[in-house]
């Protein structure tokens, strides 16, 4: 199986528990990882047989600024969700880091990886 990835997507919106995060934007930094067969794209040459990761892009923007959450864990959820219903990949990995969330640490985060269900 083939992998497109999207490295570091920066998105500013508003997230957080705390009352002074739900005031103020904070950046958050996406890499997302979908499993697919990019053969009918590359034999075709044909972006309408691709993944593409900038339409990938713009869907997780969309989201993220959209739909307020307090917690990265439900937007990733959401977003895996969201990735795996309208784009054709059979599994997809998400790793969300929210650097402004611990002073004393470069960054923080969370990581999931979710398949399509099968029938």
């Amino acid at each position: 199986m083939d992998k497109v990835f999207i490295s570091q997507l920066h998105v500013d919106t508003i997230i957080g528990v705390y009352d002074f995060e739900k005031e103020t934007e904070q950046s958050l930094y996406f890499d997302i990882e979908m499993l697919c067969d990019i053969k009918p794209a590359a034999t075709t040459d044909d972006i309408n047989l691709a993944l593409d990761y900038a339409t990938v892009s713009e869907r997780v923007i969309e989201h993220t600024r959209a739909k307020p959450v307090e917690l990265l864990e439900t937007l990733v959820e959401q977003l895996a969700a969201i990735i795996l219903a309208e784009f054709n990949t059979s599994q997809v990995m998400i790793k969300v880091s929210k650097p402004a969330a611990v002073a004393q640490a470069q960054t923080v985060g969370v990581e999931i990886t979710r398949q399509k269900a099968t029938s």
